[in-house]
Parts: C-alpha cells; structure tokens; sequence
C-alpha cells in the first residue's frame, strides 16, 4: 500500500504518525548534550573522603612505585634519615606519618587526600608556584631539617605516586572534605591570648604519656627513629614550619590528640586547651627548635598572604608580633575583615 498517495486511509495515517515520531526521537538523541562528566569522590557515611584500601593497589610498575612511597612516608628515617639506606636527606629521625597520621590517610591529620590534584599551587610562604615534588621537598626541609632531594630521584617519583594514589577520584583542582584540619570556633574561646602557662599543666596531663615530659617524643625499641615524635628541641620541627603556628597545630591537636583518645567527630579537648597546649609547645622564650639554614631568604615576603598566626612581622596590619603568636586571634581577623585582607590559617 502507498501511504503516500492523494487519499489516505486511516490506518496508513497512523503509520505514517508513528514514523514521523520515530525520526523526531532519532534526532533528538543524536542531538542531546552529553551529560556533565563529574568525578566521583570516595566517601564513607559520613561524607569524609575516604583513601583507597591498599588492597586496590595495582600489582604493575605504578602500583610497585605507590607501595614504595608509603613504605616511605612510614619508614622515612630508615630510608631517607641521617643514616638512611637510600639517602642522607633528612636532619633528624622522624617520619613522614609522624605528622601525616596514618601515611597519610586519616581525615583531619595533615593528609594526603586532595594534594596531588591542588598542585601545583601557589604558597605564600615561599611567594611562588610549587609542584608536589617541591612540596615534599619543603617538608624536607623545614620540619626535618633537611636538604632537598633531586626532582627525579626514585624515592621522590615513589612518594609523588603514593600521594597521587591516596587521592584517587578526588576533583582536581579542589578540597575534599576532611582534607584540612578541623576548625577552632574563634567564638567559644575566652577573650584572651592564648596560656602556654595554662598549655603546661594540659600538656602534664594528656601529652607526656606519649610524647614525654620533656617533649623528646618517643623513640622504637632500636632507636631508629620515634613512635610519636619531638615537639620541641633540636630533633623537632623548625622555627617557621606549618606546626610551628599555634592556631594551625590546635587544629590538629582537636581532631587527634591525644592519640587514641580524640577523633574527629569526638574531640577531647575543648577548643580553648587546645589553644592553650599549642602555646606551651611552640612558646619560643621556653622551648628552642631548630631554625632554617638559609636566613637571608625571608618567609612570607609578600606580607598580603602571611598566615594571621605566624608571628614574625613586618605584617600587612596593626597588631604586635606577640599577638600573632598568641592571640587573641579575633580581633586580627575583624580587623582583615573591615580592610578587605585575606584570613588566612
């Protein structure tokens, strides 16, 4: 039959309808955008990103390279110590997990979760573009007293692929959720500096179990390097460094110390002892640390992008040295507020 013809019958008018939605549907398919591709971000119940299982670790030439690098972040003193089996690049015995809690895997503990794809990126303190590979080698530097490894050295392609491992599906380009440390409530501290007198007497109570009363950490059975590490003295981390900074090593200490006994969603010390316990630990004027080799080079010289609690000036507002290192913070971050600065921790 034509259902072409002048005269159409019923039924070939239906033919012809359902055809002619037929070829509209095959159009409008080929034509449809193709949905937005998004990246899938591991999580567990609680919408943490979560590091991948080490079980999933890929038995080719990268997952052998991933395996070496957190045998490195694990055992950085046996490898890369004053005594290392590798290399002779750090200046004193402790490890990467030491401060990376977990090789790095825990949420609010220095981790590694959203590193590799934020690099390379911007760091005021060193007022310049840093690839990841700099950036550990900054580590190496300042917390360890140490001297830098070459770019393309075995261990440092190894470190690079395991912190690239750890941060598998995460966006590029973007935080992750549990990814920094946990947030101090400026509010629900009392309105004054923080205590290192106060921080004392936290410290005796809740830190020297593990890290000792003189503050040396604890070391393994061979000596070889720290089950918990230093936080003060000249085997600790430098003047200058990341947990150096009172407000940024508070953080830490809320959703970690004392160990086995804060977690993240449960902290055990209010916000205003880990201030205070901060203090005492990076008080300068009764605890000495080791300072960077090269002075002449300043930190932070773009003073717009120094952190509200690093405490060495010139500073880009009205507040004393003393203030910056203690607090109270508020009145700093009001003040960045009102002139358009930036807060940063």
């Amino acid at each position: 039959m034509n259902i072409f013809s002048k005269k159409l019958d019923s039924n070939s008018l239906k033919t012809l309808i359902v055809i002619a939605f037929c070829l509209l549907y095959i159009v409008s398919c080929n034509n449809a955008a193709p949905p937005a591709a998004t990246a899938v971000v591991q999580q567990n119940d609680t919408g943490l990103f979560k590091a991948p299982d080490t079980s999933t670790i890929p038995h080719d030439d990268f997952g052998n390279m991933v395996r070496y690098g957190r045998e490195l972040v694990v055992n950085t003193a046996y490898y890369l110590g004053p005594n290392g089996t590798k290399g002779h690049y750090l200046g004193n015995k402790m490890n990467c997990t030491n401060c990376h809690l977990d090789a790095g895997t825990r949420p609010y503990g220095f981790n590694f979760f959203s590193s590799y794809g934020r690099y390379p990126q911007y760091r005021g303190r060193e007022n310049k573009v840093l690839t990841i590979q700099e950036r550990v080698n900054n580590c190496i530097e300042r917390p360890h007293s140490g001297t830098p490894m070459p770019l393309d050295n075995r261990e440092m392609v190894a470190i690079a692929c395991y912190i690239r491992w750890v941060g598998t599906n995460a966006p590029v380009g973007h935080h992750v959720k549990g990814d920094e440390t946990l947030e101090i409530d400026l509010k629900k501290l009392q309105a004054r500096a923080a205590d290192p007198n106060i921080g004392a007497v936290i410290f005796a109570e809740h830190c020297t179990e593990c890290h000792g009363a003189d503050g040396q950490g604890k070391w393994t059975a061979d000596s070889s390097t720290y089950t918990y590490p230093p936080l003060w003295g000249p085997h600790s981390y430098q003047k200058g460094s990341s947990p150096h900074r009172v407000m940024k090593v508070a953080r830490f200490i809320k959703a970690n110390m004392p160990d086995k006994k804060a977690f993240w969603s449960k902290p055990f010390l209010t916000d205003q002892q880990c201030v205070d316990v901060a203090a005492f630990i990076n008080d300068d004027r009764i605890h000495s640390r080791p300072e960077k080799k090269d002075k002449t080079i300043p930190d932070y010289p773009e003073i717009k992008v120094k952190a509200i609690d690093y405490a060495t000036g010139p500073f880009v507002d009205t507040f004393s040295e003393l203030q910056h290192k203690f607090g109270p913070f508020q009145p700093i971050v009001d003040y960045h507020k009102a002139h358009n600065l930036r807060v940063i921790w």
